[in-house]
């Protein structure tokens, strides 16, 4: 025989469903429950059937109803046993839930957004326990959805925006204000494709966002005359960056700070700090694929990483003291890899740099860039490059 808590269990799995019905006028009540696979004996039917009754509506006057009838049986005779349990109103189901003030707001929510926002009603359909869940923002968000469907490209930063809400109501909401936002603008409004976690609601919806910033050191004094640049060393968004167009150089990207400030003059090229993993925006900047580009990382997995990611933008990137007469020279400094880092399949590197990295990951080592001396460095450019 069912129990009062299995029938609080079934009855809270279609609390969903009751919600949806809020929203479409449909009718849920009443709502019926089996009574399930009676005890075998006469002992364990009375134990069962009175902790039923003394849980229902016929003894606390709200919850569940639970039916009798007169039952002959073969081995127990007649008995009084369950014909049929359900929840007959909509407050007898709220009381039993403990749900009353949350589906009081609900309702108030929902009239609310509809009459807001009427558009909004399939939204809702497909979402009645956001309603619940932000119960307390409903003004707000709402008061967002009203200035992006005047303004579904504002160019602004967040805390620009015009609207009257705190300052950081937005940030904190970015969840629920993208899933409705989505909903209600036009897709060709939005930028449905950007992937990027890193500031996607920002790029998404049309939003200025604080840029990484690249720095780039100008090692040609002739560019900067060139190019009107009264300085040589300077950092610049990325989105700025784009609008230069700089073509037809070569251009060394280096994985750590100190190789890029300590790299020489060289004619008719720029370098740029890539910091790391951080050379993902590079891929950004078109122009770059007109121009000779060179990698120079540390020698070990992550620099060799980032040599193949870069390659994966730019098929014809250079690797720079990334060889094996390098490692030979610097044998005395090369370290233990602690990183933890793993030698995946990467394709795209050439065969060298495939037969060292399997050498760095076999044997735990790594050479650092700031562990090459200046001279060779400056001589490795000069003599091997064609500047």
């Amino acid at each position: 025989m069912i129990t009062p808590s299995e029938i609080k269990k079934k009855a809270e799995k279609q609390y969903l469903k009751f919600l949806i019905s809020l929203i479409t006028k449909e009718e849920f009540f009443p709502l019926n429950f089996p009574v399930g696979k009676l005890p075998s004996n006469s002992v364990e039917i009375h134990q069962n059937l009175r902790e039923l009754l003394q849980n229902s509506h016929n003894n606390l006057l709200y919850g569940y109803t639970v039916r009798l009838k007169t039952v002959k049986t073969r081995n127990l005779g007649e008995q009084s046993l369950p014909k049929q349990i359900l929840i007959e109103t909509e407050i007898d189901y709220l009381k039993l839930l403990k749900k009353e003030r949350e589906v009081k707001n609900f309702r108030q929510n929902i009239d609310l957004i509809l009459t807001e926002i009427p558009q909004l009603h399939d939204w809702i359909i497909n979402n009645p326990l956001q309603i619940i869940k932000y119960e307390k923002d409903w003004q707000n968000l709402l008061k967002v959805c009203h200035y992006f469907l005047k303004n579904p490209q504002p160019n602004l930063y967040i805390r620009e925006l015009p609207i009257q809400i705190h300052t950081k109501f937005i940030e904190n909401h970015k969840e629920i204000i993208t899933s409705l936002l989505k909903f209600l603008l036009p897709p060709e409004l939005i930028n449905l494709n950007e992937l990027e976690t890193e500031k996607k609601f920002e790029k998404q919806f049309n939003l200025k966002y604080e840029e990484a910033l690249l720095r780039i050191r100008i090692l040609d004094p002739k560019l900067t005359t060139k190019y009107h640049f009264p300085f040589t060393d300077f950092s610049i968004p990325i989105s700025e960056l784009k609008q230069l167009n700089w073509r037809n150089h070569q251009i060394i990207i280096t994985e750590n700070k100190m190789s890029f400030l300590t790299l020489p003059q060289l004619e008719n090229t720029l370098a740029i700090w890539g910091a790391g993993y951080k050379v993902q925006i590079l891929k950004k900047l078109q122009w770059l694929s007109q121009s000779t580009l060179f990698y120079w990382g540390d020698l070990d997995i992550d620099g060799f990483k980032i040599l193949a990611q870069l390659k994966s933008y730019f098929p014809n990137v250079i690797s720079l003291m990334m060889d094996q007469e390098t490692l030979t020279l610097f044998n005395d400094f090369i370290g233990e890899d602690t990183s933890g880092s793993k030698a995946e399949n990467l394709t795209n590197l050439t065969t060298e740099e495939n037969t060292i990295l399997a050498y760095l990951f076999s044997h735990k080592k790594r050479l650092e860039q700031e562990q090459i001396n200046q001279d060779y460095v400056n001589n490795y450019l000069f003599n091997k490059l064609d500047f």
